[in-house]
């Protein structure tokens, strides 16, 4: 038997709420907190237009989901360098999760960003196990190796994220992340490049919504593949980011 106690987490809690509290029988009396994120990366006092680095990298890759306020063939550069395009995103980020909307990243903005951290390296809303390739290949056996499948993978929740909070926090299911060479031929032969091979893809479900309203998400949360919305989920990847042999934008059913 499961101890309810173990089995909401952090993360649980964030994905379904505290009346998950009372629905396992536990006390909601005030004062009961959540253990908070781990603050794996160490972030300096503050970073700004002109800064650069592995702190600017990493800033980049957390706020890559809030590249647009519109549909637009836009993405942040993820490439330590902080300039136009990382400012505008920051601002955006700040602005959807209430903090003062100045462009520069100190304490308040690390903070935040760090609350979407799991201690594992993954995010708040979702499990590095939910892109593992359904055959049982975990992240190995792609285009690239394991170590950079789930790296590609981790920015891509953090845009998933950007996705999930436009949505207005509305839970994301994860039909198919990662897939091996040999699951992608197995289900469909022709796609030979798949960018789901190399981790940066990912078909999905938004709670609520439909897929053209999924589609529309990621139009403006930098996502540069977007298969037509006609399907029961919405495909979404980050094609042009890297050098895959796939770096034309796509999206299926244009701009909508």
């Amino acid at each position: 038997m499961t101890d309810p106690h173990r089995s909401l987490d952090r993360r649980t809690l964030l994905r379904y709420g505290t009346g998950a509290l009372a629905g396992a029988g536990l006390a909601t009396a005030a004062g009961l907190g959540l253990a908070p994120a781990a603050a794996a990366y160490g972030w300096p006092a503050s970073l700004k237009q002109g800064s650069t680095g592995a702190a600017v990298t990493e800033l980049q890759i957390r706020i890559a989901g809030w590249a647009a306020d519109s549909a637009s063939h836009s993405y942040v550069a993820v490439d330590g360098q902080f300039g136009p395009g990382t400012y505008a995103a920051l601002r955006r980020y700040q602005s959807a999760y209430g903090l003062g909307v100045d462009g520069i990243a100190g304490p308040q903005t690390f903070a935040s960003l760090n609350a979407l951290e799991s201690s594992d390296g993954s995010t708040a809303h979702f499990e590095f196990s939910e892109f593992h390739s359904h055959d049982g290949a975990g992240f190995s056996g792609g285009k690239v190796g394991s170590a950079t499948v789930k790296e590609n993978v981790r920015k891509m929740m953090y845009k998933l994220e950007a996705v999930r909070k436009k949505a207005g926090n509305s839970p994301i299911t994860i039909n198919s992340g990662f897939r091996s060479v040999a699951y992608n031929t197995s289900i469909y032969g022709y796609a030979t490049n798949s960018q789901h091979q190399y981790g940066i893809a990912a078909d999905i479900v938004i709670s609520g919504h439909t897929t053209k309203s999924a589609y529309q998400l990621g139009e403006r949360s930098g996502m540069s593949g977007l298969e037509s919305y006609a399907h029961s989920w919405q495909h979404m990847d980050s094609r042009v980011e890297h050098a895959y042999g796939a770096q034309s934008w796509w999206w299926e059913s244009g701009t909508v």
